[in-house]
């Protein structure tokens, strides 16, 4: 896509009025991402809108270069002694047009994946722009593993939405929603029981 920010600044205010009525309980409920709660995915939300190459380069340096240390870091820095001052936290950076050295579609990764690693834990459904999954499962599909995609993961299959038309690969055929195609493809082992077709087994296999 060529201009991303309108669109994450749209997610951005919808998952906020999501987040404005949960119960205290709610915000500690385990989020899609293993070990995270809500509240820990919101904090890693607020340090990713904070991310510029800058900032990246420099919390990588202190992480020692540990991409999964470096991202709990930003989750203890920005997670709030309660999630009220996460949401202040959140509200801040609604309008903040940052990113790492990465391509922008990265950013509708960020914020259609972890607004599901929220929402779907919590029983709230959203309607994403279509073709700001899109462009997220593409960018998902062809960055390596070693980068966060799943490009090897997704190689020899062929995924086709059934309410889009979204069609990446070639080989057996795995068919869903867009959107569960896209959190598959961004790992989340959650949505493959609602996926169809003679693929499944094998996309099972690579994930679980």
């Amino acid at each position: 896509m060529t201009d991303v920010w309108p669109i994450v600044r749209e997610e951005r205010l919808a998952l906020s009025a999501d987040l404005e009525p949960l119960a205290p309980d709610q915000w500690e409920q385990p989020s899609l991402c293993a070990g995270w709660t809500v509240h820990d995915v919101l904090a890693h939300l607020v340090d990713t809108a904070k991310t510029s190459v800058s900032r990246f380069l420099l919390t990588m340096a202190r992480a020692r270069f540990d991409f999964d240390r470096q991202n709990q870091d930003g989750v203890d820095r920005e997670r709030g002694t309660t999630p009220a001052l996460t949401l202040e936290r959140w509200h801040a950076v609604t309008d903040l047009r940052r990113s790492p050295p990465a391509p922008r579609d990265s950013r509708l990764v960020e914020a259609i994946v972890h607004g599901e690693d929220i929402r779907r834990p919590l029983g709230i459904a959203r309607a994403y722009p279509a073709a700001a999954v899109a462009a997220a499962f593409r960018l998902q599909a062809r960055t390596s593993e070693a980068m966060g995609g799943t490009r090897r993961t997704l190689s020899g299959l062929t995924l086709a939405a059934t309410d889009t038309d979204l069609v990446h690969g070639d080989g057996p055929r795995v068919e869903g929603r867009a959107l569960d195609l896209l959190l598959v493809s961004a790992g989340r082992t959650v949505v493959l029981d609602g996926l169809t077709g003679p693929g499944v087994a094998t996309l099972r296999e690579r994930l679980v």
